[in-house]
């Protein structure tokens, strides 16, 4: 995909989501904020009320305005599986009826364990302790949605172990389905720097469904 698309993203005002559109206007893309009580004074940005718990207003919003692609980034607190998946369905039924891509943030849950090629993070005591599983699950059976969902033009971006506000750096490593760590030891990554990495797989698509970054540091 070339640099002028319209970008829809749903969760636009979460920690993730407002990364997202901040970047996407930044390198000239039409944005539509979907999020509950969205604001924005960009001329690039529409925002677009939705409540992410009503499959039929988002399916509504992402019809009437039209998308090239759709990017998913919704979380609560505490974990709501049943929503998560509930979403990301719509999303997927939605983005196979307009031909959008999507682009679903989800859990390094999904990953596998450095070392461990049969086990997921989600499953590894010595990464996820048990106050974290739940959320972990829920990352796990979101990828297993979109890999069972008819639509196809998706891809499924894992963040590295951590993930907090910081720094835009633009300088991460990416790999698929794999936990990747920094020289140190370290597995972690900006949201500043999560959303370069989507944007750039939104402009220039793998061919990968599961991929992940982890921050690079110096070169």
């Amino acid at each position: 995909m070339s640099a002028g698309m319209t970008i829809a993203v749903l969760g636009a005002g979460g920690t993730v989501g407002s990364r997202v559109v901040a970047e996407a206007v930044a390198r000239g893309h039409r944005v539509l904020a979907l999020s509950r009580k969205p604001t924005s004074e960009h001329p690039d940005v529409t925002p677009v009320p939705v409540d992410a718990r009503d499959p039929d207003a988002v399916r509504a919003a992402l019809a009437d305005f039209g998308a090239d692609t759709v990017v998913v980034s919704v979380r609560t607190d505490p974990v709501d599986e049943d929503f998560l998946l509930g979403t990301t369905r719509t999303v997927l039924d939605a983005a196979a009826r307009l031909g959008a891509r999507v682009l679903v943030i989800g859990g390094a849950g999904a990953l596998r364990s450095p070392g461990a090629p049969g086990l997921l993070v989600a499953d590894d005591p010595a990464r996820v302790p048990p106050q974290w599983r739940p959320v972990a699950a829920a990352g796990v059976a979101q990828l297993r949605t979109c890999r069972a969902h008819a639509h196809t033009d998706w891809v499924y971006l894992s963040p590295p172990a951590l993930l907090e506000p910081g720094v835009r750096t633009a300088r991460y490593r990416r790999g698929t389905d794999t936990l990747l760590t920094t020289a140190d030891g370290r597995s972690w990554i900006s949201t500043e720097d999560l959303a370069v990495a989507a944007l750039d797989e939104l402009e220039n698509p793998g061919d990968e469904r599961h991929i992940t970054v982890v921050h690079a540091g110096e070169e």
